[in-house]
This record gives structure tokens, C-alpha cells and sequence, in this order.
């Protein structure tokens, strides 16, 4: 990018272009890739590092870490990060996109990562400690951040800091970092926060709800579910007032986790991809103004034998849409596989492209599968140059172009230890998904893998991928 416009794009088409003004050429590729690397729960006493993966094919270092960046801290639990600038601040030329936010889930300590100095070896700028949080907003396990066209940086939160759910927000200052409060107004607050997206163009900010962080720490409690520890909802906020008005309930045992609105600012709809109920829901603005839900894809649950329960979800944890709003991509982390939809008719969504790529219900695994709705028979184990993978696939990132993929295989260090426990002893994977934009279609790319379980320090858990440039679920146009 020339710099000359401020950060991001002027459009989400031009960002598939890697343009973000009439004066810069093609942009290039994405070449380095940094993403959260956990020990938390490896049974390693090692902290939490940044990597920055070399992704340029043409690089001597192709599919590398070239840099590791630990925090000064153990046990935080890095998890999603976001920047300090987007598209939601484009023309503004003061503005840089050149620092990250990496909230930690567990701590409740934000570290804000200098990016600009140096692309290729990121050092710390400044560190957020969790008193600042409690004191001053009562709330903790600080979970998705997004930037604001203002230059602050808005972040959800999980809970308080006692680990009761509270879907609170903080406001960080945008050039100081200080904690200036809580976003939110007024005395309605959803017991429960995830992820969540906004659109000034229809004065709305969404949010999603996971579970209660006490609850959730180190496990998955079916019972926990019943007793109204997950969440159900998509809650609604006036963008203006910050004030709560609607809750949209998506049913029981739903857990609705990360919500994705059409790039096109005009659109007053997108989609929430739910994790229990495997089912993706598209949201929109009704004609009186209010928003409501509709489930568009069902992915059933299968029944097996020598699993935790007998009826397996596909446990559906991430979902992203291409830039130009025209496919949309979901992990079923536990079936393994990820699915890719034309959704161009959003009504009607259709299943174009699915790979397998890991999961619990290989062949020959400890797994029976005695009912499947969907496949004749289980999937083959997935294995990539040698290696046998462990887990299923999660975080997703698209390239601006849609034509890559890219795929980690880490949920959360406390789930990773219940559902694939040789997932903390071997480590995750990153992969490299090659996409058929024209009709549709899902292919691995052989000669692509990231193999975490090689690093330094011993296996570690990598997580959600970002771009410098900026990416699918990090942008926000206005």
C-alpha cells in the first residue's frame, strides 16, 4: 500500500485487489502470516509467544516460523488479536495499521504488539494489565478486538473478574492504550459475550454469546449446557446510544460463537455460525427495523460409539465470508472438515467445495460411526508429507483474493486437552487450503505445512492467522 490514504481499502473489492487507491498498482500476495502460539495446558512452562510464518512459496523459508516474539507472562492464553487500525479508518492518513492487539483469554492481560518496525519481527509495544480492566470495567477474559473509524479500539469480554459471564465491552484508547471504560451504556448487559461485528451504515453492533468463563476454563460439560451456561444469542445493540435493545434467540444448546456480517456496508445481513447445534444462521434487518434470524445450513450430528457422548456434533468454531460476499467458509472442528458455500443467494446457501482434513471419525480411530446422514462411510486419516494429523480443523483466513485458505488446528488449550489430547503432546498444524473461485470447490495444497509440534520450546498450540495488510474478519468498512 502507498500509505498515502491511511490504513486499509477504500472498498472490500479493492482489498481483493490489494488496492487501495487509484495510485497502487496490484498489491502482492500475503507473505508472512502471524498467529498466537499457546503452552497453556501443554504441561510446558513456557509463555506464549507470536509467530510470524514465512507464506511467500518463492521464499527459501516458505512454511517456517522466522520469528517468535514470548510474552513476559505465563498461562495467558493468547487467542484472537486484531489491529489497531482497519478499513474503517481508510482516508484517514494519521492512522497507520501498524500495531496488534493480542487479548489473552485466561490472564485477561491485553499485549499490544509493534508490527510497523519491523513486519518480519514484531516487539512489543505495551502491556495491558488485568487490574486495569477490573478496575476500571469490572470485567475480564477480554476475547474479540476490532478498531473503531474513531482510532480506539473496542474489545468483548467473557466475564468479570470473579469468572461469571458478563457480555461486556471495554474501550481502549487508541493511542495510549489506556483502559477508558466500558463501551457499553445503560443497565442491561447479556450474561454471556463472544464475538462480535458492527455497521455504523445500519447503527448495529452484534454480538454472540460462548459460555460462562469459570465454567468453560478447562472443559466441556454436556450438563453445563442445560443449565444455561452456553450461550443462545445474538444481542443487538444501538450503535449510537450503546444501549442493549434486542436479544435474537437462536434455541437452546446453540452456542452461537463467531458472527460475520456481507463486507458490503450496505447489506443489513450476514451470518453467526453456531457451535453445538451445528447450524449456520443468516441475520438480517426486518422490515419494522428490528433484526431477526433464519438457520440456512444444518450440519447434522452423527452417532457414534467410544465417544464422550452418542450423538457427535460437527461443532462448527469458525466461519468467514470471501470479500466480495460471494462464498462462505465454516470449520466443523470435531467431523473435520471445512465446508465452502456460494452464497449468493443468501437464503439459500449451497455446499460447493468440503474437505476432510483431520477430526475425531477417522477410519481406524476410536470412533465408530453407526449413523451418518451425510457420508457413506468415514473419512480416511488425513496425512500431509508423513505426517498424521492430529485435532480438526479451526480458525480459518481467507487471502484478499479468496484463493487460499489458510487453516489452524487449535480450538482452546482446555478443549484441545478433553477432545484431542494428542493434540498438546504432538502440537497444531497450519495448512494451506487452495480454493476454486470460479465454481466453487476445496483442495489441500500438498506442499504446504506448518508443523508446530517442531518448535524450540516443544509443541505448541497455534491459533487465529492475520495478515499485515489486513484480512477477511478484521476489516470493517463504514
Amino acid at each position: 500500500q502507498c500509505g498515502a490514504c491511511g490504513p486499509g481499502y477504500a472498498s472490500p473489492l479493492d482489498a481483493m485487489k490489494g488496492k487501495c487507491c487509484v495510485f497502487c498498482l496490484q498489491g502482492p500476495r500475503e507473505q508472512i502470516l502471524y498467529l498466537p502460539c499457546i503452552y497453556r495446558n501443554t504441561g510446558i512452562e513456557k509463555p506464549d509467544y507470536l509467530a510470524t510464518v514465512d507464506v511467500d512459496p518463492k521464499s527459501p523459508h516458505y512454511c517456517q516460523v522466522i520469528h517468535r516474539l514470548p510474552m513476559p507472562n505465563l498461562q495467558d492464553e493468547l487467542h484472537h488479536s486484531g489491529w489497531n487500525a482497519c478499513s474503517s479508518c481508510f482516508g484517514d492518513a494519521t492512522k497507520t495499521r501498524n500495531l496488534l492487539i493480542l487479548p489473552s483469554l485466561i490472564s485477561s492481560r491485553i499485549y499490544v504488539v509493534d508490527v510497523g518496525t519491523d513486519l518480519r519481527a514484531p516487539r512489543l509495544h505495551k502491556v495491558v494489565e488485568p487490574v486495569e480492566l477490573f478496575r476500571k470495567a469490572n470485567v475480564a477474559n477480554p476475547h474479540t478486538s476490532h478498531c473503531l473509524g474513531t482510532g480506539d479500539i473496542l474489545i468483548s469480554c467473557l466475564g468479570d473478574p470473579s469468572g461469571n459471564g458478563k457480555g461486556s465491552f471495554i474501550l481502549l484508547d487508541g493511542k495510549t492504550f489506556e483502559v477508558k471504560g466500558n463501551w457499553e451504556k445503560g443497565e442491561k448487559v447479556p450474561s454471556l459475550g463472544y464475538d462480535f461485528w458492527y455497521q455504523p451504515r445500519h447503527n448495529v453492533l452484534l454480538s454472540t454469546e460462548w459460555g460462562v468463563p469459570k465454567v468453560l476454563a478447562n472443559g466441556f460439560n454436556p450438563a453445563d449446557v442445560e443449565r444455561g451456561h452456553y450461550g443462545r444469542h445474538i444481542n443487538v445493540w444501538d450503535w449510537s446510544t450503546h444501549t442493549l435493545i434486542q436479544a435474537v434467540d437462536l434455541g437452546n444448546g446453540s452456542i452461537p460463537l463467531e458472527i460475520r456480517f456481507l463486507h458490503n456496508p450496505d447489506a443489513a445481513e450476514g451470518f453467526v455460525g453456531c457451535a453445538l447445534s451445528g447450524a449456520v444462521h443468516r441475520f438480517y434487518k426486518t422490515r419494522k427495523g428490528d433484526w431477526a434470524a433464519e438457520k440456512v445450513i444444518e450440519v447434522p450430528s452423527k452417532k457414534v460409539q467410544g465417544w464422550l457422548l452418542p450423538d457427535m456434533p460437527g461443532l462448527i468454531t469458525d466461519i468467514l465470508i470471501s470479500l466480495d460476499d460471494r462464498f462462505l467458509y465454516f470449520s466443523n472442528w470435531l467431523h473435520g472438515d471445512i465446508r465452502q458455500y456460494d452464497i449468493s443467494n443468501t437464503h439459500e446457501p449451497k455446499l460447493v467445495g468440503q474437505v476432510f482434513v483431520g477430526g475425531s471419525i477417522p477410519k481406524g480411530g476410536p470412533v465408530t460411526v453407526v449413523e451418518d446422514k451425510e457420508l457413506q462411510c468415514q473419512p480416511e486419516p488425513f496425512v500431509i508429507q508423513g505426517k498424521k494429523v492430529p485435532g480438526g480443523p479451526q480458525m480459518l483466513q481467507l487471502s484478499l483474493d479468496g484463493k487460499r485458505l489458510y487453516v489452524t488446528s487449535s480450538l482452546y488449550s482446555g478443549w484441545d486437552k478433553q477432545f484431542y489430547p494428542d493434540l498438546l503432546k504432538e502440537g497444531s498444524v497450519m495448512l494451506q487450503i487452495d480454493v476454486d473461485t470460479q465454481k466453487g470447490g476445496l483442495k489441500v495444497n500438498p506442499n504446504f505445512l506448518v508443523d508446530f509440534g517442531k518448535e524450540p520450546e516443544g509443541p505448541v498450540l497455534a491459533h487465529e492467522m492475520r495478515y499485515p495488510g489486513g484480512d477477511c474478519t478484521s476489516d470493517i468498512w463504514v
